[in-house]
């Protein structure tokens, strides 16, 4: 399966009737929105795999793109411009031409749920996609978990008891089998950075430390 295949997979996915539902709902108030499924986006020789949440009511459900039109990801994109690994600082249509070097984007779920709180067993039916995006993405040696669900989803999907790794901002956990190595962040979402929870310069230490564990040098 190539990404062009797996990304058309997520995008007519309609596994989860509350999901489809609730997109549909969206769609129909605004027409203009992408409301589907959001596929991943990046460098297919990505070494850096950042694993978010979901995409945002009027974020990426907006746009089409992961962490594409809110604050969100503005918050990420300026970090990954900072490090080099994007070419601009902000992202806000599928056309703004941003590309990333050395980095791919996904998330736990593809369809924005509601109150941004996805079921477990919604998890579960996106977890495939992400399974494949693994398999496809052969260089990654990093993922970047954003948030305790990002934690949790990708701990499930490498067979992991949730008790041996615990979620802690800034905590490096190492896997015997590629990818070997997960770092947590907290989620760049307002409700943490308006807050204080995540600054930028703590964000930014997390990104600075993939970068410094990863071999760009291949």
């Amino acid at each position: 399966m190539s990404f062009t295949d797996l990304n058309q997979r997520v995008i007519s996915c309609r596994r989860c009737t509350r999901l489809v539902q609730y997109l549909s709902e969206i769609k129909a108030e605004n027409p203009n929105y992408w409301s589907r499924p959001v596929p991943g986006f990046g460098d297919p020789k990505a070494k850096i795999l950042i694993l978010g949440l979901a995409p945002g009511r009027k974020g990426s459900n907006r746009t089409g793109r992961m962490f594409t039109g809110d604050a969100s990801g503005d918050f990420l994109y300026h970090t990954l411009h900072t490090l080099g690994l994007a070419n601009r600082p902000k992202a806000w249509s599928l056309e703004d031409g941003l590309r990333l070097k050395g980095t791919y984007i996904t998330a736990a779920i593809r369809c924005a749920p509601p109150q941004n709180r996805p079921l477990r067993e919604e998890i579960e039916n996106c977890s495939p996609f992400l399974r494949e995006e693994l398999r496809l993405l052969k260089n990654i040696e990093i993922v970047i978990a954003l948030g305790h669900i990002a934690h949790e989803t990708y701990l499930r999907l490498r067979g992991v008891p949730l008790s041996r790794m615990p979620f802690q901002h800034g905590a490096i956990h190492r896997f015997p089998k590629p990818p070997h190595i997960m770092l947590d962040s907290y989620h760049p979402s307002r409700q943490n950075t308006q807050t204080g929870r995540l600054t930028r310069q703590m964000f930014l230490k997390v990104f600075r430390k993939a970068v410094k564990l990863v071999n760009f040098s291949n």
